[in-house]
């Protein structure tokens, strides 16, 4: 169980949630809501104990499996399945076993291989309490319905792509909620953070049904509707303009309901509190004007504030950011081309022999299933990541804008000014400060470290840095992901505009039908066809 009480979050001195008492216990489904930027990420690392709050205090009982946005970082060198495996032990105890069955076959003396034989024994039992081998195939059950075959799981987290590592993240805190081989219910509490990022829709359908029969209890922060209404029974709305957490113990639908009638009832509130408000005053400057009645006005006068103070502030329709790519700067006919582009992590090779040409204003999604590497080519292209064979042969004028998945194009250590000056460090101040307004990045929160913004603010900032760049050629990997769905269509609305060249890589069909592509790329053999509509179910399942 996770308590909160008089719970306060802070970014910078911009206060995020204020005075909250919240509760999660088993049985619990919590959907986590509200704009980008509310707190929501911030919310659910504090309550996770990687953050702390600013004032009141969190207790916790029991396990816990939480989920950033972010990959994390740590030893990558770790087998991908071993790090599945950890979350129960499992994988350390499965190495003590096979060194003690060595062991006991090299031995000859009695005495000393009772000893070794009575320590396997003892590691053979604590395996078999955590779920033994039954366990072990429950973990790869969980794995293969989050995409990660085999051959993935065989390999090092370093040659992992983003999205992968995060679904090694998600799988692991599956299986430490997993009933199997346990033989009671869990009790794990999960938080998790975005979790049908990078996956695609067969995945997201057994996801939903795994935390929907989930008991332990759970809060999910997520943009995907269907799973709000399949899986959570209440939802936390962090209030962004009153800093504040209406709690709803009602399922999706009906919290929608109960919330346009709170807000109809605040505006109505006020409305009323207001037109009193407005009289008394009006009654109060009559009377002040006479000596005798200043006190009595003055009285008024109060009154009429203390209504208006004691009302909460009317909900107005949230900012979305104007997002609009300015005209590219000119370029040649073909201005990006690579010829022999080849990529491996070690023994483990991605692709080979790659060759493409992206011409002015052309229109290109890269697909593959996960792991094709997707993600490695944009890197390669945008400069990120150094190729082990093949080039890249810009052309005349080539100006590339690269929004990476991951963000690692952003400094995290430094502020949101100093992220979007290094991003454009000839453009004029007030231009700068004009373009973040409209990203909404205003007043102190220009001083916040971009590491502590998040998800959804992060694509923003980033997305801001490629509308600084009028780059002639944008190389895109998943940039709706972390969005709100107005958000997102705004910047499906601005990639529909675009006069430069796109080269696109996502799992979401609305961005590839909005950017309405020309060709396509089959990773990992760098096949090129033209786009056609047969290649739209290819997008999810990638």
């Amino acid at each position: 169980m996770i308590t909160a009480t008089d719970m306060e979050l802070r970014a910078g001195s911009r206060i995020l949630v204020s005075g909250a008492n919240l509760r999660v216990q088993p049985g619990d489904r919590i959907g986590l809501v509200g704009r980008n930027g509310a707190g929501k990420t911030t919310s659910l690392r504090v309550l996770a104990g990687e953050g702390q709050p600013y004032g009141g205090a969190i207790t916790r009982k029991g396990e816990l499996g939480y989920l950033p946005q972010d990959p994390r970082e740590g030893d990558l060198s770790v087998i991908a399945k071993d790090r599945v495996l950890s979350a129960r032990g499992l994988d350390q105890l499965l190495r003590d076993m096979e060194k003690a069955q060595s062991k006991m076959a090299e031995l000859v003396d009695p005495d000393e291989l009772e000893v070794a034989v009575t320590k396997y024994g003892k590691l053979e039992e604590r395996f078999a309490a955590l779920g033994g081998y039954a366990a072990e195939s429950e973990a790869a059950r969980i794995c293969s319905n989050l995409g990660l075959p085999d051959r993935v799981l065989e390999q090092q987290l370093k040659t992992l792509s983003g999205g992968q590592r995060r679904r090694v993240e998600l799988a692991r805190i599956l299986f430490a909620a997993s009933e199997a081989g346990i033989g009671a219910k869990s009790s794990t509490i999960l938080l998790i953070d975005e979790p049908t990022n990078h996956l695609d829709a067969d995945s997201i359908t057994w996801l939903r049904g795994f935390l929907k029969s989930h008991d332990g209890g759970l809060v999910v922060i997520s943009h995907d509707v269907e799973l709000l209404d399949d899986v959570v029974n209440k939802v936390w709305f962090l209030d962004a303009i009153r800093g504040e957490v209406d709690i709803y113990n009602l399922g999706w639908k009906k919290y929608l309901e109960a919330r346009a009638t709170d807000e109809k009832r605040r505006r109505r509130e006020r409305a009323n509190a207001e037109k009193k408000a407005g009289a008394l005053m009006t009654q109060a400057a009559k009377m002040g004007a006479k000596a005798t009645k200043a006190v009595a006005a003055q009285n008024m006068a109060k009154r009429a504030q203390k209504l208006l103070d004691g009302l909460d502030e009317v909900r107005q329709s949230d900012k979305v950011a104007k997002i609009s790519f300015p005209a590219p700067a000119s370029c040649g006919k073909t201005p990006l081309m690579a010829e022999g582009l080849s990529k491996s992590y070690g023994s483990l090779e991605i692709f080979t022999g790659v060759d493409l040409a992206i011409d002015k204003g052309s229109r290109v999604v890269v697909l593959g299933f996960n792991g094709a590497g997707k993600t490695t080519l944009l890197r390669l292209l945008g400069g990120s990541e150094k190729m082990d064979a093949g080039k890249i042969v810009p052309g005349h004028g080539l100006k590339i804008g690269y929004f990476a998945q991951e963000h690692e194009t952003l400094d995290h250590n430094a502020s949101v000014w100093e992220n979007i000056r290094h991003m454009a460090p000839d453009e004029q101040e007030q231009r700068l400060r004009s373009l973040l307004g409209t990203f909404l990045f205003t007043g102190e929160q220009l001083d916040q470290p971009a590491g502590t913004l998040s998800g959804g603010e992060k694509t923003r900032l980033a997305l801001a840095g490629l509308v600084s760049s009028a780059a002639n050629v944008l190389l895109l990997d998943e940039p709706t992901n972390n969005l709100d769905p107005a958000s997102r269509e705004q910047v499906l609305d601005a990639l529909r505009r675009y006069e430069g060249a796109v080269v696109l890589v996502t799992h979401d069909p609305g961005a590839v039908e909005a950017l309405e592509p020309e060709r396509v790329i089959l990773l990992p053999d760098g096949t090129e066809d033209h786009w056609s509509e047969d290649y739209l179910e290819l997008v999810q399942l990638a």
